[in-house]
């Protein structure tokens, strides 16, 4: 253990802020992949996270801030850093038309809450497991909808724990793409705009696309989602499937045969493999179809 660890470890335990140290992180990714992080953070409130982040800064520990694990393929050996997560950073109110949501709420949680308050315009996001600092960060999107049709701004911290708020076109919100992915920042709330709406139509839009979710997804294994982008004019499921794709696997880590825009984990998949797998995709789609597929999923470190 390095002496920034324990300097991290003795100020949390004062502070009563919640750490782990060895987690392996294939506990905290839907791909259920990925060897022990150094330590692991749990901030239940912004002056914790500030906490988290000047203990961090002074002992020179590199930090990387975990949302939901849902679009995440974490190393098999592990992280040598601080993992600050969003989990226990929870909170929802409503005024009028607008929705404020900490970073820590599945976004699941965050459509029940529009649901019950009559307001429509994230019926889309129903059924995406991620949480909704996650949402904003890529620009989550489903069904014809995505987090800019409602996204209006985010208030954030800097990784030197300053305060800071991106509202409108600052956002640069475009195809799963969001301001944060350059400037670093950790999200702590965001802000939305919706609709006022008859609740009955909103559950039974949610309930729709949670059907049609389970319908043509491979829900019953560990994957991290759509890996690749969505190519100009085709889909990259699409493209797999043609090239004879399906089913294709490397040791544990398989082209879903359900569909082929996933990769699931059909049981003790390594990172490696996932990414052995990943590059044979795309080189085998490059050769026959002429289209350069790009990856989706972020590759932790």
């Amino acid at each position: 253990m390095s002496n920034g660890s324990e300097n991290i470890i003795k100020a949390a335990g004062a502070a009563g802020l919640e750490l782990r140290q060895g987690a392996r992180l294939s506990e905290y990714t839907s791909f259920k992949i990925g060897g022990p992080a150094e330590l692991m953070l749990f901030p239940k409130s912004e002056g914790e996270l500030r906490l988290a982040l000047s203990l961090c800064r002074e002992s020179g520990m590199p930090v990387f801030f975990l949302g939901n694990g849902s679009n995440l393929l974490a190393p098999d050996e592990g992280y040598r850093g601080a993992v600050i997560a969003t989990a226990g950073l929870l909170g929802m109110r409503r005024e009028g038309e607008r929705l404020w949501c900490a970073a820590g709420e599945r976004l699941k949680a965050l459509c029940e809450f529009a649901a019950e308050s009559s307001l429509t315009g994230l019926e889309f996001a129903y059924g995406i497991p991620g949480s909704a600092g996650g949402a904003a960060f890529m620009n989550a999107g489903a069904y014809g909808g995505e987090m800019k049709d409602v996204l209006t701004a985010c208030s954030y911290i800097t990784r030197d724990g300053e305060p800071g708020e991106l509202r409108g076109e600052e956002l640069e919100l475009g195809y799963r793409h969001s301001a944060f992915a350059e400037n670093g920042g950790f999200i702590v709330e965001l802000e939305l705009k919706l609709t006022v709406g008859d609740k009955a139509e909103i559950r039974e839009r949610m309930n729709d696309f949670m059907r049609r979710r389970r319908d043509k997804q491979p829900l019953e294994y560990p994957s991290a989602g759509s890996v690749f982008k969505r190519p100009q004019g085709d889909f990259a499921g699409r493209l797999i499937d043609v090239c004879g794709l399906r089913g294709f696997a490397i040791g544990g880590a398989q082209v879903s045969e359900k569909h082929c825009g996933f990769i699931v984990n059909r049981g003790g998949a390594t990172c490696a493999e996932v990414l052995a797998l990943v590059e044979h995709i795309r080189k085998t789609v490059l050769e026959r179809e002429g289209v350069e597929l790009e990856p989706e999923v972020r590759v932790m470190g």
